[in-house]
C-alpha cells in the first residue's frame, strides 16, 4: 500500500480520537473550567496540526495520480509500438486502416488502405468464417492471428521457432511399415528349390535397395514378410514417389514370368510403438481386404490413404480357407438361436441370392433364418426373382421386413451381412447395431469404412461375387445337402449377373461354383427370364448411352437428362454397353437417381483403376468395376467433380 494511503488510514484515526477528545474536554470544562480551557488550546493546536496534514496528503494524492497516469500512458504507449506483438485494425469492409511498427515490419509498406487479402488471403477468409483463431505464413515467418471482430481488431503472435519446432517434432516421428508378398506362398508352390531361391533373391535385393535408398530400417522377419523402420520424413518423401517400390517388385518379378505383388500397411502418427505396430497390421489387413498390390497408410485418428492397387487381385489356388469358414460359420450358427441375413440398399440379383444361400447354411443346421428385405427399395430385376419367391411357400416365409426384423432379435441372434462391409449401406443399420454376433460375407475391395468388431470376416476380393462365395460355403457343409430349384438359381443368376455371364471377373472356382449350382437343378432358362428388361428400360438405357463422349485417354462419359430418373442398375447396365465400345477403356455414367440421389456407375477394362476414383467421390466397388451416390449435387456439378478426380488420377499418377 503506498506510503500516503497509510497516512490517510492514519489520519482517519486521529479525526476520530479529536472528536472523542472534544467530547472528553467539553464534559470536563462544565466541572473544571481551566483544565477545560487548557484542553481546547491544545485541541486547537491539533486541529492546525490536522487541516496542514489534510493539505499534505491531498498534494501527494494528486501528485500519484498524476505519475501513475503518466507511467500508464507510456506503458500503452509502450505496448502498441515496441512490444512483439502486432496490432492491426481494419473496417467493416475488411481494408486496413491502422497498424503498430510491429506489423508493418513484416508487411509491404503502403498497406493502409488495402484489403486484408494483400496480407494474407487466409486473413480475408478468416472473416467470414467462425474461427477466431488462424496461423499464416507471411515470408519466411510463422503468425499466429487473434481475430477480435467486434473491435474490428487483430492481434499477431510470431510462432515461427514454434511452428518449426512442431515441424521438427512431426519429421522425427517413428513410422512402422509391415511389407507382405501377397501370393509367394501359392506361387512357389512345387516349384525348385533352386528357382525359389533365385526368385526370392531377386525380390529381397530389390526391397533392400529400396530402403537403403530411402533410409529405411529393413528387417526380413518370414519368407513372406519384412518389418520397415523410419521416420516420417522419409514417409513424405517415398510417398511423392507414389510408393515406386510396388512397381520395380511387379516388374522385376514380372520379367521372369512369375506374377509376385506387394501389399504395405503403414502405421503413422502420434503414438507408442506398440500401437503403431498395430496401425500397421490394420492397414495391411485393409490393403489385403481391397485385392493387395497397394498401401495402405493409417493414422491413429482413422485417416487412411492408398497407394497402388493397379492389378487385379490374384485367385487363391486352395480352398482350404473356404472350408475352415465354412466350418467356423457352422459353429456360430449352432450357438444362436436364430439367423438374420441382411444385404446392402436397394440390393441386386448377387446379394439375394448370396441371401438366399446363407438362409440354406441356416436351414443345414436347424436353425431358423430371416431374410431382412425392404420391398419398397428393389429393382426391377430382383422383382421378378422375388415374384418367384412368393410362389414358393418355404422361402417366402423367411423374408421379413426391417421392422419386424427389429421384433425377432434375441440376445442370441447371429447376424450375417452379405455382399456389403460398410454399415452406412446396410438395409436396416439398427438391426446391425441390435446384434453383437456379426458375420460380414464380401467380394468388394474393403474400404475405409467398416463393419466393427464382426466376429467373423470373410472377404475375397478375387471371388467374382458374394453368391459364388456362399456357394463355396454350401458345398463344405458337413451335412448332406440338396438345394432347391430356386435356391440354386437365384446363387446363379447372382453369379451370372456380377460376371456379365461369365465375361468380367471370372476364374476357375467361378466355373466351379456354377457347375455344382447347375448339378443342383439350376434353371439357366429362369436365369435368363429373371434378367429380361423392358423395352422401356432399353430405350432408356439407350438414351444413356446416346449422350456420351470421349473425355481424355479412351473414357467415356454419358450424362442423363436432369428431368430423367433412372434406377442403379439402369445406369449399370448403361455402363457395361459403353465399355463394350470400340477404343473405350473406361465408362462413367451419371444420372439422377429415383431416390433423388445423382449415381455414378464406373466400368474399366483393368488397366484403368475406378474404384480409387469412385472412393474420392465416397463410395468403392473394384479395380474394374465401381460406383457412388451423391446427394445434394446437380448432373452438371456430378460430372464437374467426376472430371476433377478423373484430372488429378491421371496427373498424380495411377497409384493414388
Amino acid at each position: 500500500m503506498p506510503e500516503f494511503l497509510l497516512k490517510r488510514w492514519h489520519g482517519y484515526h486521529v479525526i476520530a480520537l479529536y472528536l472523542v477528545a472534544l467530547v472528553f474536554i467539553g464534559i470536563l470544562t462544565l466541572f473544571q473550567w481551566k483544565l477545560g480551557l487548557i484542553g481546547f488550546i491544545c485541541l486547537a493546536v491539533m486541529l492546525i496540526y490536522i487541516v496542514q496534514a489534510r493539505k499534505s496528503f491531498i498534494k501527494e494524492l494528486e501528485q500519484y495520480i498524476s505519475t501513475l497516469s503518466y507511467r500508464v500512458n507510456k506503458a500503452s504507449d509502450e505496448a502498441v509500438t515496441k512490444m512483439p506483438i502486432g496490432i492491426l485494425l481494419y473496417n467493416e469492409d475488411g481494408v486496413i486502416q491502422w497498424a503498430n511498427p510491429m506489423v508493418t515490419s513484416f508487411i509491404e509498406e503502403g498497406c493502409i488502405g488495402e484489403p486484408l487479402s494483400k496480407i494474407a488471403d487466409e486473413l480475408a477468409e478468416a472473416l467470414d468464417s467462425e474461427y477466431s483463431e488462424i496461423s499464416i505464413q507471411i515470408g519466411e515467418n510463422v503468425f499466429r492471428a487473434i481475430l477480435k471482430r467486434d473491435e474490428r481488431l487483430i492481434y499477431f503472435f510470431d510462432i515461427t521457432e514454434e511452428a518449426h519446432v512442431k515441424k521438427l517434432y512431426e519429421k522425427e516421428q517413428t513410422v512402422i511399415a509391415i511389407i507382405y508378398l501377397d501370393n509367394y506362398d501359392e506361387v512357389t508352390q512345387g516349384m525348385e528349390d533352386q528357382i525359389r531361391s533365385k526368385l526370392m533373391s531377386q525380390i529381397t535385393a530389390t526391397i533392400n535397395n529400396w530402403s537403403k535408398k530411402h533410409g529405411v530400417f529393413l528387417r526380413r522377419t518370414s519368407s513372406d514378410r519384412f518389418l520397415a523402420v523410419f521416420r516420417q520424413e522419409v514417409l513424405d518423401h517415398i510417398e511423392e514417389t507414389k510408393f515406386d517400390l510396388l512397381d520395380e517388385v511387379r516388374e522385376a518379378t514380372g520379367s521372369e514370368k512369375i506374377p509376385i505383388t506387394l501389399s504395405v500397411g503403414v502405421g503413422s502418427g502420434q503414438g507408442s510403438l506398440q500401437e503403431l505396430g498395430a496401425l500397421a497390421q490394420s492397414s495391411l489387413d485393409l490393403a489385403l481386404g481391397r485385392g493387395g498390390d497397394q498401401v495402405a497408410i493409417k493414422q491413429k485418428n482413422g485417416k487412411v490413404r492408398f497407394y497402388g492397387g493397379k492389378s487385379n487381385a490374384v485367385e487363391k489356388r486352395t480352398r482350404v480357407r473356404a472350408r475352415v469358414i465354412s466350418h467356423a460359420i457352422r459353429d456360430f450358427i449352432l450357438e444362436s438361436d436364430r439367423v438374420m441375413i441382411m444385404g446392402h440398399k436397394n440390393p441386386d440379383m448377387d446379394a439375394i441370392g448370396a441371401a438366399i444361400g446363407v438362409l440354406k447354411l441356416a436351414e443345414l443346421n436347424g436353425k431358423e433364418g430371416y431374410i431382412i428385405l425392404d420391398r419398397e427399395n428393389i429393382g426391377p430385376d430382383v422383382q421378378k426373382l422375388m415374384e418367384e419367391v412368393e410362389k414358393h411357400d418355404r422361402l417366402w416365409a423367411h423374408f421379413i421386413s426391417p421392422d419386424e426384423a427389429l421384433e425377432e432379435v434375441t440376445n442370441d441372434s447371429l447376424l450375417v451381412v452379405v455382399d456389403t462391409h460398410k454399415p452406412s449401406l446396410v438395409i436396416e443399420p439398427l438391426v446391425l447395431n441390435k446384434i453383437d454376433r456379426v458375420i460380414v460375407i464380401d467380394h468388394h475391395r474393403r474400404g475405409e469404412e467398416f463393419i466393427d468388431e464382426s466376429v467373423l470376416v470373410y472377404m475375397e476380393p478375387y471371388a467374382s461375387s458374394t453368391a459364388e462365395l456362399v456357394t463355396e460355403l454350401i458345398e463344405y457343409q458337413p451335412k448332406q445337402t440338396k438345394l432347391d430349384l430356386l435356391e440354386a438359381t437365384a446363387l446363379l443368376a447372382g453369379i451370372i449377373v456380377d460376371t456379365k455371364s461369365f465375361a468380367v471377373r471370372t476364374g476357375s472356382r467361378t466355373f466351379d461354383a456354377a457347375s455344382y449350382l447347375r448339378s443342383q437343378g439350376a434353371d439357366t432358362v429362369l436365369v435368363q427370364t429373371l434378367l429380361k428388361e423392358d423395352l422401356d428400360q432399353f430405350i432408356k438405357r439407350s438414351r444413356l448411352i446416346e449422350t456420351a463422349h470421349i473425355y481424355r485417354n479412351g473414357i467415356a462419359i454419358a450424362k442423363g437428362h436432369p428431368d430423367d430418373s433412372c434406377g442403379q442398375v439402369l445406369i449399370a447396365q448403361a455402363a457395361d454397353t459403353l465399355l463394350s465400345m470400340n477404343d473405350v477403356v473406361a465408362s462413367f455414367v451419371i444420372s439422377n437417381r429415383k431416390d433423388g440421389a445423382v449415381g455414378i456407375s464406373a466400368r474399366s477394362l483393368g488397366d484403368f483403376n475406378v474404384q480409387v476414383i469412385m472412393e474420392k467421390l465416397d463410395g468403392g466397388g473394384h479395380l474394374s468395376n465401381a460406383a457412388t451416390q451423391l446427394q445434394e449435387v446437380s448432373l452438371d456439378e456430378a460430372e464437374h467433380l467426376l472430371k476433377e478426380k478423373i484430372d488429378e488420377y491421371f496427373e498424380g499418377g495411377k497409384e493414388q
